[in-house]
């Protein structure tokens, strides 16, 4: 799993304990699975065509503090295609020693303009396996 996405901790990510609070680690997986969509299978097109990510869960696992300073990467990969849901695993590690940060599992489900969801097959699963390539679009 190749990370695209770099993020230095800065002060305002920080809570009033001194170290990044639960939903910054949110935002930075976000943050990834973005650039990811972006970068592998061209978001935007989707958009057009009317398909949009609807993410239905998330489980995080904080595997180590982060503080102001600390730079992270992040790894977005696909982890399981079902009938009309994708999951998605993310992993964060420090950069300076690849410690694992915190790691999470990302499901989604893929609707049209009018709220349905749609099945994951054919054309459209094969997009999503580009997921896992390391080569960006």
């Amino acid at each position: 799993m190749k990370p695209l996405t770099e993020i230095t901790i800065r002060g305002y990510h920080v809570d009033g304990f001194g170290h990044v609070n639960n939903a910054r680690y949110l935002e930075f997986f976000e943050e990834d699975r973005w650039a990811t969509l972006d970068a592998r299978i061209g978001l935007s097109r989707w958009l057009k065509m009317g398909l949009i990510f609807m993410v239905v869960n998330i489980n995080i696992n904080y595997r180590r503090p982060l503080a102001p300073g600390d730079i992270v990467t992040v790894a977005t990969r696909l982890e399981r295609i079902g009938t009309t849901s994708t999951t998605l695993k993310q992993e964060m590690y420090l950069k300076s020693d690849h410690l694992l940060v915190a790691d999470a599992m990302v499901t989604y489900v893929i609707i049209d303009a009018d709220g349905n969801p749609v099945k994951v097959e054919g054309e459209l699963a094969m997009e999503l396996a580009k997921l896992n390539d390391d080569q960006v679009t």
